[in-house]
Parts: structure tokens; C-alpha cells; sequence
């Protein structure tokens, strides 16, 4: 292949030298992390600022525009159609539906299987919560959830590796605990339910 018409002879683009879309996602939510940590904006007071900027510039050049004879700032006509509101408004309605119907179910007592994983979700959420901020948690798991697929994908065959033999030395374990200590706690119970009944 001849000389490259790039910057150092390369070959791809800096775009998928850099992995594309995610480094632009990681990049972008890296810059409002940064923005909302270290500016002191909450996203309430960020998204009103914007917005009120943005009013403001709209305004100005729609009165200028007027007075100069030119044309009025290009809006599009946003309008919402009456079935985009309904399948919205049905999808939404059947969500909270099912989510009610579960509560209910998990206070009733109709689901112990479901209560004790919502139960485990929101100590884990807590102790979370207790240790960072809303804005932190969520730009560390979207930086997880775009960076360990990825990891995973290039050393998949290392990473099962490891997890089986992980596995397999935790069931071990498992077993050898139920065998001598749990074990001796039946039999324990066992002989003295024996002797009550004696």
C-alpha cells in the first residue's frame, strides 16, 4: 500500500483510533460530570440557565429581525401527534401498572422471592448512596457499562477462566462448610429436640 494521505502514514481515522462513539460518550459524560462536580450547578439550575439563555438569544434575535426587516430566527414547528401521545401514555400506564402490581404483591407477602432481591437492591443502594452522589454514580456506571463489555470481549476466554475456577473453589468451600459446621448445628438441634421430647 502507498503513502498515506494522513498524519503519520496511519491507516484509520483518529475517530476509530479512539474507539469511535464510546470514547465520544465516555468524553461527553466525563465533561458534565466535571461540569456539574466541580462548577456546583445542580442539573435543575444547569438545564434552567440553558434554557434561559437560550430564550434570551431567541428573543433578541426575533426583535432585531423585526426591526432590521429580516427573517425571524428558523424554529420548527414541534408538534406531538395525538397516536405518539397515546402509545407514550399506554406504555407508560402499563410500566406503572405492573410496578404497582408488583408492590403489592411483595407487601402482601404474595412474592418472598421478590421481596428479599428488592430488599437486597435498595441496602445496596443505600450503602452506594451513602458514599457518593446521584451525578458520581452515574457517570461511574456508564463508565462501567461502556468499558467491561469491551474488557471482556478482548480477554473472554481468561476472564471464564478464572470465574469457573472461582466457582468451582466457592462451591468447595459451600460444601465443606455445610459438611462441618452446619452439619454439627442439625445434629445439635436434632439431639435436643430428641431430649425435649425424651
Amino acid at each position: 500500500m502507498g503513502s498515506s494521505d494522513r498524519l503519520f502514514n496511519r491507516q484509520r481515522t483518529v475517530h476509530e483510533i479512539l474507539g469511535g462513539g464510546l470514547v465520544g460518550i465516555l468524553l461527553v459524560t466525563l465533561a458534565v460530570w466535571l461540569v456539574f462536580e466541580k462548577s456546583g450547578y445542580t442539573l435543575l439550575s444547569l438545564v434552567s440557565s440553558v434554557l434561559l439563555l437560550l430564550l434570551v438569544i431567541l428573543f433578541l434575535w426575533a426583535k432585531s429581525a423585526e426591526l432590521l426587516n429580516r427573517p425571524p430566527p428558523p424554529l420548527p414547528d414541534l408538534c406531538l401527534s395525538g397516536e405518539v401521545v397515546n402509545e407514550i401514555a399506554g406504555f407508560i400506564h402499563s410500566r406503572i401498572n405492573a410496578l404497582l402490581s408488583t408492590s403489592k404483591d411483595i407487601a402482601l407477602g404474595k412474592d418472598t422471592r421478590m421481596f428479599f432481591r428488592v430488599a437486597a437492591y435498595l441496602c445496596v443502594l443505600s450503602v452506594v448512596g451513602g458514599f457518593t452522589d446521584f451525578l458520581t454514580l452515574g457517570y461511574t456506571s456508564l463508565l462501567v457499562i461502556l468499558t467491561i463489555p469491551a474488557l471482556y470481549e478482548k480477554y473472554e476466554d481468561d476472564i471464564d477462566r478464572y470465574i469457573l475456577k472461582g466457582c468451582r473453589e466457592l462451591q468447595h468451600l459451600c460444601v465443606k462448610f455445610d459438611a462441618e459446621y452446619l452439619g454439627r448445628v442439625r445434629k445439635w438441634v436434632f439431639d435436643f429436640e430428641k431430649q425435649k421430647l425424651s
